[in-house]
């Protein structure tokens, strides 16, 4: 039985370790976006552009390292690794972004429940473009 588990372990690890570190990296995300949206009364497009830069640069130094292994932290390597990471969470950042800003800023409805459905969809574009695209073997 611990043998069928380990293998489960093993084979899915890049997944198992993505949800961890992206439920982390939303976390953290929403340390800053709530403040910056419910206190500081920013515009909720705002105060996504704030959480995103601080979400992708923990983003990128755990995934690297603990869900996709890549170890090589040469400037070889990591100039073009970093640049296709920003690339494709810009791509998905602009995208929650403008959702946000229609259904919140324009719209009027509720901020907070919004970036909670926009977080769903972007945890799952992040690991689609992460996998085939940064850190593909």
């Amino acid at each position: 039985m611990m043998q069928k588990i380990r293998a489960l372990l093993e084979k899915y690890w890049d997944v198992i370790s993505y949800l961890f570190f992206g439920v982390l990296t939303t976390i953290v995300n929403y340390v800053i976006y709530l403040p910056v949206y419910n206190l500081l009364g920013l515009s909720a497009a705002v105060s996504n552009a704030i959480a995103w830069v601080v979400a992708v640069a923990f983003a990128y130094l755990t995934n690297k390292p603990f869900v996709f292994k890549s170890h090589d932290w040469s400037a070889k390597t990591v100039v073009p690794e970093l640049a296709k990471f920003v690339s494709c969470r810009l791509a998905s950042g602009v995208m929650e972004t403008a959702i946000l800003f229609v259904t919140v800023d324009l719209l009027g409805w509720n901020g907070n429940i919004w970036k909670l459905i926009t977080s769903v969809l972007v945890v799952i574009l992040n690991y689609l473009a992460s996998k085939l695209l940064v850190f593909k073997k």
